[in-house]
């Protein structure tokens, strides 16, 4: 059986037993009137303890119109920008608004020929920072987004890096665009330097926010064409108040049923939709919305639809990013595939999310648990006996060559001698039905060999275990914002790797009492601890040579 649902330029297409399990929750979802009550911003459809919360974050549901205005749509900015030869763009934030804006420019300039360059840093790793830093900055200007740990950090680096660089006054000024909402101590921050300030939407969250001020700012500045992303999310929009015929209920449907069932990981594969860097954010808005009070949808990202993982077993529900709904070749059995451009995309998911979490009974705008690795890294910093380079002093439970395996406890390893025994005791780790996140602190561009880590554990998981652990990876500390509220709010069935690197040149942060790599393990070690305290298997390996301790682990994994 297959049903494609098709309108305001997206296509859904469910196949097979999915389309029965998700047919009657779209029928309650009709029957309760959601599709209207949504289209209409009611804040009580999530219940009455999620109501006030809820009220200050439907903005989202406009934003194809209202990010039209010119103060919204940073045309002049970006003008500006590039009049004074500023065509290398840094974005400094985190979240979901990062993540979003990658994925605007990749998508859009996926061919090349870009008029500008978009930097995204939404890290810490001082080798990333230092990597940018040493581009040419007298074409640089930087978008600052949020409030973050990394924001408020890249910042201070940067207005060091241009002041060394000759730049002063109202030149250092203008090289930092800001967007935050008003009245907010970033806001403020950014009028007594003098910077260009574009408000956020005060009833958007990063989370949702793809389509608000805070990724079209970095975006429009490296030459996105917002408005037709915009365009494109108003077509589906005109349709979102529909019972039927609209593609966003439906996915809602699919991914509410998929939850409540057994099927509660979603691998996300892309098949040729050209929307480059897309499951990424998709993986956040899913993991962060949906993951809480023991409840959520693991989302998985693979590589493609021949990656390990992608098979399909009893608890995964496969959702492929394809060009037409129609699309031959691998994974077309797959349970939903869906089709359409980028704008519409942002949209339509987080629609459909917000309907899931609705049947799911969890509120898909707070984050009640991603406070706690935040907290933990304060005080890691704020210790005199605890930072972070007193932490990592601790002695591992097995070294090899440039790895260092540290596991919490010496019976941890299992009597582990080497470093394929001791990734083998991690794979074990896993819990029945649970999943294996790899999480690794390093150099998004220097280290990219790490993402590599994924597949290889994943297609040993499926040798090793009877039943297949679905295997995560994300970049540290970005995954903070995205996927880290699941960690700790989702089921608790997850086991977590950990991948630290040694640090051969650090960045202090002016105005701080720490470094930009203090501040990265310090950003580690407190999630960590956090996971372990939640009673989850959790391992770290640490890189006494990056390079050459990705080169260990992937001969360990072969």
């Amino acid at each position: 059986m297959t049903s494609v649902v098709t309108a305001g330029g997206i296509s859904v297409t469910i196949r097979g037993p999915v389309l029965d399990e998700s047919e009657t929750v779209l029928d309650r979802l009709v029957s309760d009137g959601v599709p209207g009550s949504l289209a209409s911003r009611n804040a009580k459809l999530w219940g009455p303890d999620a109501a006030a919360l809820a009220a200050r974050r439907l903005g989202w549901l406009e934003l194809p119109e209202t990010s039209r205005s010119p103060a919204d749509l940073p045309a002049g900015p970006a003008g500006e920008a590039r009049d004074r030869g500023l065509d290398r763009v840094v974005l400094a934030g985190a979240g979901g608004a990062a993540v979003a804006a990658e994925a605007m420019y990749r998508t859009h300039f996926r061919d090349g020929a870009a008029p500008a360059e978009l930097v995204v840093l939404d890290t810490t790793d001082p080798h990333e920072v230092s990597g940018v830093l040493a581009g040419d900055l007298h074409r640089t200007i930087v978008a600052v987004v949020g409030e973050s740990a990394e924001a408020d950090s890249l910042r201070r680096v940067f207005g060091r890096a241009f002041a060394e660089a000759g730049l002063d006054g109202a030149e250092l000024a203008h090289r930092f665009v800001v967007v935050a909402e008003d009245g907010s101590a970033l806001a403020e921050a950014a009028g007594e330097a003098g910077h260009r300030l574009v408000p956020a939407e005060p009833d958007v969250d990063g989370r949702y926010g793809a389509l608000g001020a805070r990724a079209l700012v970095p975006a429009a500045l490296a030459g996105v064409d917002v408005a037709a992303l915009l365009d494109d999310a108003s077509r589906l929009l005109a349709v979102l108040r529909q019972p039927y015929d609209n593609p966003a209920l439906a996915l809602g449907a699919v991914l509410a049923s998929s939850a409540l069932g057994t099927r509660d990981k979603l691998v996300i594969a892309d098949h040729g939709s050209g929307l480059h860097g897309f499951a990424g954010w998709a993986e956040q808005l899913v993991g962060g919305a949906l993951g809480k009070d023991g409840r959520g949808l693991l989302p998985v990202v693979v590589e493609s639809v021949d990656a390990p993982g992608f098979e399909l077993t009893a608890d995964l529900r496969r959702v492929i990013l394809g060009s037409r709904p129609d699309e031959p070749g691998a994974g077309r059995e797959a349970g939903v595939t869906v089709a359409g451009p980028l704008g519409a995309q942002f949209l339509l998911w987080e629609y459909a999310v917000a309907v899931a979490a609705r049947v799911l009974g969890v509120d898909p705008f707070d984050e009640p648990d991603t406070g706690q690795s935040a907290e933990s890294t304060a005080a890691l910093l704020r210790s005199e006996e605890g930072t972070a380079p007193t932490v990592v002093r601790r002695p591992p439970e097995l070294v090899s060559g440039a790895v260092e395996v540290h596991a919490g406890a010496e019976d941890a390893l299992r009597g582990a001698q080497t470093l394929t025994e001791a990734l083998e005791v991690v794979l074990e780790s896993v819990p029945e039905g649970g999943y294996l996140a790899v999480l690794a602190y390093l150099d998004r561009r220097g280290d990219a060999a790490a993402a590599g880590l994924r597949p290889l554990l994943a297609a040993r998981a499926a040798k090793a275990r009877r039943h297949p652990a679905p295997v995560t990876f994300g970049w540290g500390p970005r995954y903070l914002h995205t996927v880290g509220q699941y960690h700790k709010g989702g089921p608790r069935n997850g086991a977590f790797l950990q991948v630290t690197g040694a640090v051969t040149g650090d960045v202090p942060v002016p105005g701080r009492p720490y470094s930009l790599g203090e501040l990265q393990l310090a950003q580690a070690f407190g999630d960590l601890r956090v996971v372990r305290s939640l009673g989850a298997p959790a391992f770290r390996l640490h890189l006494r040579d990056r390079a050459e301790g990705l080169a260990q682990l992937t001969e360990a994994l072969a």
